[in-house]
Parts: structure tokens; sequence; C-alpha cells
């Protein structure tokens, strides 16, 4: 028979205590792949609402120029 295991579900690193700000572009360049796209929230494994919190903080380091929008 084939033996199924179970995927490690993530864990969303807000909720473990780290936190996330505009100012801190490297953080935020977690979040974004390479062609400047948020990550989905099955990719980062963050839950809902820190997920739209780090959704947030890209959107405003983009719009004063910390992060670019395309590569």
């Amino acid at each position: 028979m084939a033996e199924f295991y179970r995927k490690k579900r993530k864990v969303c690193m807000m909720c473990t205590g780290k936190t996330v700000n505009y100012k801190d572009p490297e953080i935020l360049r977690k979040y974004i792949n390479e062609k400047g796209k948020i990550l989905p929230r099955r990719v980062t494994g963050n839950c809902a609402h820190h997920q739209r919190i780090i959704a947030r903080e890209i959107k405003r380091a983009r719009a004063i120029a910390l992060l670019p929008f395309t590569k």
C-alpha cells in the first residue's frame, strides 16, 4: 500500500511575534516574487489577517520608492 504523509502546515510568521514595517524593505522582499508581485497566502503561510497587513505595508513601501513596482 502506498504510504501517505501529512504535509507540515506553514506557520504565520507574524503570529509567532515577528513584525513587518514598510520602513524595512529587506523583510518585505521575502513576501514578493522576482517580478515584484505579492506572494499569496498559500505560498507564504500567513493567516488572512496578517496577509492583509503585509500587502498594505508592501504597497506603502512601493509608494515611497523603497520597493519597486516591477523588476
